[in-house]
């Protein structure tokens, strides 16, 4: 007597939870379909400097994931894709999965002629636009799969040419189309992630009209050695190494107008990038301004030594306004332990904007059980479940453990159904 084959397990989202949940699964006897709708997978870990807890780069880790998943014949990886429609069944989901044209196929060595036969630059979407880069590229360094990618949009027809010529072999497909493919799953895991709250909604704190006023997200990019600086800080309007830095605690969080809620780990990434600056810029003055401090755990003792170096201050106040005067920056503080309005000038400021989850405009069938705040609530009635920062804002390593729950939720619903 035959045994029924189990349905593959569904994964949206190939960031750390994504890829933690297809493994843990998996690894754990599953088939699993992950889908990521960017060219690589790692999300937004990949585009942090250094994370906690252990202050290191996150490609080190990731590296090892990438390799967990070459060696896993039961994870199917498809990028560059995206899930447009979710219809449900007796045994599960139906899904619609649409993959963007080909331009670049999977003959690509990554060996960089067609990058040299390009002219055109496009916004690097790794670096958030903070510089250019040529429209046929590795996505970024740790990229896997290690294919190029192709903005054909951005490029005319004989440069197009041109660069398809130079590829020796064969791996640039002008005529390449989108596709779309249903799959039929047993359950699924929501790992959409999150993207950063945008900085010019905030024009009251200079987001987006003062050059120098940047996000926590930018500050990331800047301090890489990968990023648009080759790991420099410095005043966007002038290239110049700043004297002084205000990190801005709750920019746009907590805020009736803005995002209702805390973010929870933005406390720690200001404190983290505090000490990038003092490390490049040991002279250079460092206030953080902060409505509560937020720290749990062990955490707490990384807060007190960051707040102990010497040039360091935090400031129990809340920024109200920051304008630009005379070429300077002003802010316009509530000194709240001193019972005071203050006004201070830095050289640079870095508002810690807050985490939203990607799912918020999502009208997928999927993803119809939300909070009030956008989040998704697991429906293991139907087969779905939630990890990471889709859920709620979490750190890495709580996205992680997150995920490993969130994988082992999956396989049971999706063994219940098979």
């Amino acid at each position: 007597m035959s045994e029924t084959k189990a349905s593959p397990l569904l994964v949206i989202g190939a960031g750390i939870a994504g890829v933690t949940a297809a493994l843990e699964a998996a690894e754990m006897g599953s088939e699993v379909v992950l889908v990521e709708q960017d060219p690589a997978i790692g999300g937004r870990v990949l585009r942090i400097n250094n994370y906690f807890p252990k202050l290191c780069p996150p490609s080190c880790g990731m590296e090892i994931n990438t390799r967990r998943l070459e060696r896993n014949p039961r994870i199917r990886v498809m990028t560059s894709s995206k899930v447009t429609a979710a219809e449900k069944t007796d045994g599960g989901w139906a899904v619609t999965v649409t993959t963007a044209p080909a331009y670049v196929t999977a003959a690509c060595t990554a060996c960089g002629d067609c990058e040299k036969a390009c002219e055109t630059t496009v916004p690097d979407p790794h670096n958030l636009g903070l510089c250019t880069a040529k429209a046929i590229r590795l996505p970024h360094l740790n990229a896997w799969p290690k294919r190029f990618v192709f903005d054909r949009d951005a490029v005319g027809d004989a440069e197009a040419k041109k660069i398809a010529e130079a590829c020796a072999y064969g791996a640039v497909d002008l005529e390449a189309t989108a596709t779309t493919e249903t799959i039929e799953v047993g359950s699924v895991v929501v790992a959409t992630g999150w993207h950063p709250y945008p900085i010019d909604n905030l024009e009251e704190l200079g987001g987006g009209q003062i050059p120098d006023v940047i996000a926590n997200v930018h500050m990331e990019r800047m301090a890489s050695e990968t990023g648009p600086t080759g790991g420099k800080i410095v005043r966007p309007s002038n290239s110049e190494a700043p004297k002084s830095v205000a990190f801005v605690q709750c920019a746009g969080s907590r805020d009736v107008n803005h995002l209702n809620y805390c973010s929870g780990i933005c406390c720690l990434a200001s404190l983290k990038q505090a000490t990038y600056v003092k490390e490049q810029l040991p002279d250079a003055e460092v206030t953080m301004y902060y409505i509560d401090r937020r720290a749990p755990g062990r955490n707490e003792d990384f807060l007190l030594k960051v707040a102990e170096m010497e040039g360091v201050n935090l400031v129990k106040g809340k920024v109200g306004r920051i304008e630009q005067v005379n070429g300077s920056i002003k802010l316009h503080v509530e000194d709240v332990e001193n019972v005071r309005l203050i006004e201070v000038e830095p050289d640079l400021v870095v508002l810690a904007t807050g985490m939203v989850p990607n799912a918020l405009d999502d009208d997928l069938a999927l993803f119809t059980r939300k909070d009030d705040e956008g989040f998704v609530l697991d429906d293991l009635e139907s087969g779905v479940t939630v990890a990471g920062v889709a859920r709620r804002p979490e750190d890495v390593a709580a996205s992680v453990r997150d995920a490993t729950g969130a994988a082992a939720r999956a396989v049971i619903a999706a063994g219940g159904r098979s």
